[in-house]
This record gives structure tokens, sequence and C-alpha cells, in this order.
């Protein structure tokens, strides 16, 4: 009789995961026909376009197939290296800028201390603004005439004048300043709520038995924040690599490419020229380049845990 038994449990235990299973698939299942729908099916149709002579006028069934031929003149264009180049350079600054000068103004908001709230406040205004007024206003105060910059600038060494947003060596660095200081508030709030998960009686234990400050922080907050960590600098590299608003507001993309993205050259590519199979290329190459930076970043950024598995 005992063997019955077992086989009964078994079964019920089985039924159970399925059960479960089919739980999870069903909550899942409206999620994944939104994104299967919408993403990716969006995402084949472009490595389909991709092959075609398409010009983004008419269907795109009637354009001829030209295989990899998009490729390869996207692949002898400079133009594409550099946009790749410049958004790697964006990759780097946001990681070490935004994740930097974000964690910085989450430990200051964590103190408790008194106008902490205020300038929470103050801090997270510039994610408040939209990307239109963002750009026109950092436009106003790169204005080589009559921006703030450039008064500074005067002020200091007379008859000075920099052409922030025209010359060919500051551009990039001058819109780099602007993304990081529009996107740091949103690292901050999400570092500020992973601290908030860190108990305080650690802390206590860790004063009472004699450690400093900066050793609590590279000791404790920073493990106990891995994750956080982790989840925003995911969230920075994707962002980075297909960023395209304040670029296209501010400079277009110029002068003469200096300040190109992988997506505004995508854009330049589609509607400015009328070559949607060489703009569905460069998009298609935007989305393996990101899978494959995900991807190196996700192993090499393991747990130990996850090393074991």
């Amino acid at each position: 009789m005992a063997v019955p038994l077992v086989n009964m449990h078994a079964h019920d235990r089985i039924k159970r995961r399925f059960s479960f299973a089919l739980t999870v698939f069903l909550f899942l299942l409206p999620a994944l026909l939104v994104y299967g729908t919408y993403t990716l099916s969006g995402i084949v149709k472009t490595f389909h376009y991709s092959t075609l002579n398409w010009s983004g006028m008419g269907a795109p069934e009637r354009a001829a197939s030209i295989g990899l031929g998009n490729y390869a003149r996207l692949f002898a264009d400079k133009a594409f290296f550099h946009a790749v180049g410049n958004n790697f350079l964006l990759v780097i600054v946001s990681i070490v800028f935004q994740l930097g000068v974000g964690m910085i103004l989450a430990l200051i908001l964590n103190t408790g201390r008194q106008g902490t709230r205020a300038f929470r406040t103050i801090y997270f205004m510039p994610l408040l603004l939209s990307t239109v007024a963002t750009g026109i206003l950092w436009l106003l105060l790169y204005d080589p005439y009559t921006g703030l910059f450039n008064g500074i600038l005067q002020f200091f060494f007379s008859g000075e004048r920099l052409s922030w947003l025209g010359s060919e060596k500051v551009v990039m660095f001058a819109v780099l300043f602007v993304i990081c200081w529009q996107y740091t508030p949103q690292y901050m709030i999400l570092l500020r709520a992973g601290m908030t998960g860190i108990s305080e009686d650690i802390y206590e234990a860790a004063t009472i038995d004699g450690a400093s400050k900066w050793q609590q922080f590279w000791k404790m907050t920073l493990p106990l924040l891995s994750g956080t960590l982790k989840t925003s600098a995911v969230l920075s590299i994707v962002g980075s690599l297909k960023y395209f608003d304040l670029i296209w507001i501010m400079t277009g993309g110029g002068p003469s490419g200096y300040s190109e993205l992988m997506a505004t050259y995508m854009y330049k590519r589609a509607f400015n020229e009328d070559r949607m199979g060489l703009a569905s290329a460069s998009a298609a190459c935007m989305v393996l380049i990101s899978f494959v930076v995900i991807v190196i970043f996700q192993f090499m950024t393991r747990s130990k845990e996850e090393q074991s598995l």
C-alpha cells in the first residue's frame, strides 16, 4: 500500500506545480501578447526591411531584395562608426557620472537631515522637464552671444567666446553634460529607494564595532545595493545605446556629424534621404549591439550564487 501512496503524493506535487506554472503563464500572457505584437514583431520586420532596397514609399513587399547590400553600405560608412563611438562614449559617461553623482545625492538624502525634502525636490526637477523644454533651455544657455556660459567666460577671460554646440571638439561633451544633468535624478531616486531597504540595525552594529562611515559605505552599503546598481547600470546602458531626443533637438547630430548617434544616423537615412532599407539595417545593428553589450555586462557582473548555478 505504500507504493501507491507515494505515487499519489508525487502526482499531487506535479499537479500543484503545473497549476502554479499555468497560473503564472496566464498572468503573464497579456503582457507577452502586447510585447510580442508591438516589440518583437517590430524587430523581426526591421531585420526583414534591412534586406530590401526600399525608400519607405509604397508597400515594402514590392521593394527589391538586395540581401546584405544595406549592411555593406552601412559598414563602409565612416559616419556610422563615428556614431557608434559616440554611443559608447555616452554609455561610459552615463555610468560613471549619472550613477556616481546619483549615489552621492542619494547618500546626502539618506542622512535625513533638515532640508533634505526640499533638496530632493530640487534635485528631481531636471527629470520632470520635458526633453524639448530641456533642449531649448540649454540651447539658450549655450548661445555663443547671449548665453550664460559665455557670459561667465567673458567675465573671467575678457573677450573669450566659445561656440559650445558649433565646435567639433566641444559639442559632444556639452551635450553629454546636459544628458547627465537630466537623468542623474532618476538614478538618485533608484539608489535612494534601495538604501531605504537596508536596516538601520546593521549600521548601528557597525558603529558599535568601530567602523567608520567610509568603511560602512564600502563594506555594507555598496554590497547591499549591488542589485539596484546592476539594474541602474542596465537601464543606463540601454538608454545610452538608443538615445535620440536631446541630441536631435540641440545639434541634429552636427556639426559635421561630430555629435551623431546611431539613432540620429538612422533617422536621417530614413526620413531625410528616403533610404528606409539602410535605416533598418542601422536599427538592426542597434538591436544587436545592445543585446551583445547587455549579455557581456550580465556575464561580467554575475554574483557568486549565479556563477555556481
